[in-house]
Parts: C-alpha cells; sequence; structure tokens
C-alpha cells in the first residue's frame, strides 16, 4: 500500500469563494487504472488576508467530474507506482455531489486551519468506480478569498 498527497495548489487558478459550495478538491477512481483508495487525511484553510468571516467545508461523495484542473497526485513512497486515483482541483462548474452525502462538515472561523485525520485504513473509501470518489468544498456568507485543501490517500 502507498502513500499519496494531493492539493489544489499543485495546478489551476483558485477560484474565490462565495455562499455556494466551490469544490476546491477532488479524488476519483481513474478510468483507466480504477483503483480504490481511503482519504485518511484533510488539512482545510483560507489562504487570504485574515477576518473574522465564518467558513462552512464539505467533503462529499461525487459521481460525475465538473470543469477543473487535473492535478497530479505526489508520491509520499518514492518506491510506489504513480497514483491510480485522479486529482482534480479549482473547479470553475462544479462536478455531480450525491444529495445527502456529506461525510464531514465543519464551521470555522477564516483565520483558522483544520486538519482531520484517521488512521490510513479507516480512511473515507473512495471505491474502484469510474469517477466516484470525494469532493472538498468550501463556502462562506463573508469572505471572497480562496481556500486550500490537501488530502492524503492511501492505495
Amino acid at each position: 500500500m502507498a502513500l499519496y498527497s494531493a492539493s489544489n495548489t499543485l495546478g489551476g487558478t483558485q477560484q474565490a469563494l462565495s455562499t455556494s459550495y466551490k469544490t476546491l478538491l477532488a479524488l476519483t477512481a481513474a478510468t483507466a487504472t480504477l483503483t480504490g483508495a481511503r482519504l485518511f487525511d484533510v488539512t482545510l484553510g483560507a489562504d487570504g488576508t485574515p477576518a473574522d468571516n465564518v467558513l462552512t467545508y464539505d467533503i462529499s461523495r461525487q459521481t460525475a467530474a465538473g470543469t477543473s484542473t487535473a492535478v497530479t497526485p505526489t508520491q509520499l513512497d518514492l518506491q510506489a507506482r504513480a497514483a491510480g486515483t485522479v486529482g482534480a482541483a479549482n473547479f470553475t462548474a462544479e462536478g455531480t455531489i450525491t444529495a445527502a452525502s456529506s461525510v464531514l462538515s465543519i464551521t470555522a472561523n477564516q483565520r483558522a486551519t483544520y486538519r482531520w485525520v484517521t488512521q490510513p485504513e479507516l480512511g473515507f473509501v473512495i471505491p474502484a468506480t469510474n469517477l466516484a470518489g470525494f469532493a472538498v468544498r468550501a463556502k462562506s456568507p463573508a469572505y471572497t478569498g480562496t481556500a486550500v485543501a490537501t488530502g492524503l490517500f492511501l492505495e
């Protein structure tokens, strides 16, 4: 089993947040490899000018791709093969999010960085099903800057 990392800072133009969810990062099964994975560590934070605004972060199931920039997950073990999971970042058109599928929802002050972590074997399962996986999203009623999402996963 190998470990990988992906972030919306790896490619594309970060999109400004609004009152509707904006997908920062998605991790899904690739058409060619259909590799299953487990998302076990997510770090979230605003990277704009500090202020006292609320941000809501969400991790939900995604079943179809939107318009985004492809990002190549970084191998954390250089002896492992390239990731079979697809990374997508900085969505300009949202993918299909499964209704009522939020597995983690967090509200935080803009000045705070939030990290969710569990044992790799207990992470959220990305099934070996084409384009199935998770979207890491954010929204805010007042903050219109950008945010960063980094996910670590195990294949």
